[in-house]
């Protein structure tokens, strides 16, 4: 029946849509200097090739095919003009069929659509498809569509998907399936510390990251150094962590490979690397299983386990599951977090959605010989009058009407925006002619998003009132501090520039019933997706104190495996022994059979 339904399908596209054939961009044999992008797949469907040349036009990306037949065929192409307005697009791109250009440039539809490349006359069936970068400055392409008809296939999202689905005959059914004790989603550095402590502990772990380097927010693709106190686990977050480097500097490439070498040398972490997790399949409130897809080759996986952790950032995994969570600031009543002397930007009246922004870093250096930057116009209304040679962790968005998970891309754009326009408006001033841009991040580094709720929500009284919870597990001393956009107390500043409130406090605890689901009943979180409120984040959140609670709920999964329970049960009947695991800590064998 099901091979049946397929052929049906199959039958209806070739009579709709002719001979045709649909690409995705992100599987093309030669990336050239292209780049998959899968932060957006949620919002736009698909991980996407990207020409992120910082100006200059990237080597074109390339890929064969074999037609069913020679003729005449139209090309369309998914892809988005990022910086509508009244200049040439910024993101604007050709396509090459056998080195032939096709009519149309690319890249011109303020949204995500299908726009028509051209049409071609091919005599062989075995073609080669380029796309060649026109600018430099992030064009952005998702799928290529060829078909004698001249139809393009739908731009409402789930029509999209369902064609993509009966195009290409697929479905979000995995097509095979992996068993481990615990499978661990997102590899941050809470993620890498969870994924080391429960294999240090024997269990057979799946480390699931959607990028082919581990560290999140401390890979050398964003860059940002790691802060906070090693706690109890200073042995394995030395092993994950950074130096205290300015951020963005390149000297994130030294850390980055001592993580990924550790990572690598213990055997009974399974690392999935380029793979995105899409689907959380739960029974009554306890998930069964999460589904991933690897970003370029769209290859589906099944990870079952009886436990999760989620270190999402974004809290992805419980949010597929149906766990409880929060968003935005909390009234100053619900919590008691009082008012700081700034007002509002501590602890609103009434609550919003306003939370801490995304970064983007990037620097730039004295060249040798004078590097010519090209006008952007399309960026000088965000940058204004600004100008700057690199960003530090004050370049950071969020604004009360954009959501940090919902309306990433566009914040990443924004951000993007203000950094080509600052540095063109530097490299105006006299003296500047040798000054290169050397690199700028295009993933966005979160600070804040969704917050999966705990038996404990962690509030900023907490910290305030240094409280010693009985299963205190985590320890941290940096001072609170929470961002806000700058502009909000002087308008005359950038809107992409923050600020921060500081509160200076003794040392502070986090209970280890704020990293595990108040109703999935077998999900762990660490991170910044952990049970806090909005100002409660403000001191946990950096990455050394994350990596303490990954640590904490990797060694909580060991007992609860021991046990055969599920993570309330190691506060409620297990404290004692649990503590006892996290304060003695020594130094184990990386190498696990």
């Amino acid at each position: 029946m099901k091979n049946c339904l397929i052929l049906i399908l199959v039958f209806i596209s070739i009579q709709l849509y002719g001979q045709s054939i649909f690409i995705e961009a992100e599987s093309f044999n030669e990336k050239g200097g292209w780049l998959v992008d899968p932060q957006f797949v949620e919002q736009m469907g698909s991980p996407y090739l990207l020409a992120h040349g910082l100006g200059q036009t990237v080597e074109n990306a390339k890929t064969s095919i074999s037609l069913n037949k020679a003729g005449k065929y139209h090309v369309w192409a998914r892809t988005k003009n990022w910086a509508p307005g009244n200049w040439e697009a910024p993101g604007r791109f050709e396509i090459l069929v056998n080195g032939q250009k096709l009519t149309n440039e690319l890249g011109l539809n303020p949204e995500w659509n299908w726009e028509y490349a051209g049409e071609i006359k091919i005599k062989s069936s075995d073609i080669e498809i380029e796309l060649h970068d026109l600018t430099g400055f992030e064009g952005r392409c998702d799928a290529i569509f060829l078909n004698k008809k001249n139809m393009s296939p739908p731009n409402e999202l789930k029509k999209l998907a369902v064609f993509r689905y009966e195009y290409l005959e697929k479905t979000d059914i995995p097509e095979n399936e992996k068993s481990y004790d615990l499978v661990v989603v997102g590899g941050g550095i809470a993620g890498c510390a969870a994924s080391i402590a429960a294999a240090e502990q024997g269990l057979k772990v799946a480390l699931i990251h959607d990028r082919p380097l581990l560290g999140g927010n401390a890979s050398s693709e964003i860059r940002v150094h790691t802060l906070g106190i090693y706690g109890h686990f200073e042995r394995i977050l030395k092993m994950i962590d950074t130096e205290h480097y300015p951020n963005g500097s390149p000297e994130a490439l030294k850390d980055q490979e001592k993580r990924q070498q550790n990572m690598e040398n213990i055997d009974n972490i399974h690392l999935y690397l380029n793979w995105r997790a899409y689907a959380a399949n739960t029974n009554s409130e306890k998930i069964s299983s999460v589904d991933a897809r690897q970003t370029s080759t769209g290859e589906r996986l099944r990870f079952k386990a009886p436990f999760f952790v989620d270190c999402t950032g974004d809290g992805w995994i419980g949010y597929w599951a149906g766990a409880e969570y929060m968003y935005g600031r909390e009234s100053v009543n619900q919590f008691g977090e009082a008012w700081d002397k700034h007002g509002e930007l501590w602890s609103p009246e009434e609550p919003d959605n306003f939370v801490m922004g995304a970064s983007i870093l990037w620097r730039s250096f004295e060249s040798n010989e004078d590097y010519i930057f090209p006008e952007v116009p399309w960026a000088m209304k965000v940058a204004n009058n600004h100008a700057a040679k690199n960003g530090e962790w004050q370049w950071e968005f969020s604004r009360n009407d954009l959501n940090q998970v919902d309306d990433a891309e566009t914040i990443r754009d924004h951000l993007l925006k203000g950094i080509y326009g600052s540095f063109y408006n530097e490299k105006q001033k006299p003296g500047n002619e040798k000054l290169k841009l050397e690199w700028v991040s295009y993933l966005v580094g979160k600070r804040e998003s969704r917050r999966l709720v705990g038996d404990h929500i962690y509030t900023f009284n907490d910290a305030k009132n240094s409280v010693k919870f009985p299963d205190s597990v985590v320890v941290e001393e940096r001072e609170v501090d929470v961002h806000y956009q700058e502009n909000l107390i002087d308008p005359s500043k950038p809107d992409f520039l923050s600020i921060a409130l500081f509160y200076k406090t003794d040392r502070y605890y986090v209970p280890y019933r704020s990293l595990y689901s108040k109703n999935i009943s077998n999900l762990f979180m660490a991170g910044r997706n952990f049970s806090c409120s909005h100002v409660g984040l403000g001191g946990p959140r950096v990455m050394r104190t994350t990596g303490q609670m990954g640590a904490a709920v990797g060694y909580a999964a060991s007992l609860c495996k021991k046990y055969s329970v599920e993570p309330r049960a190691i506060y409620e009947e297990y404290l004692n022994e649990y503590m006892n695991l996290i304060m003695t800590q020594k130094t184990v064998s990386l190498n696990v059979e």
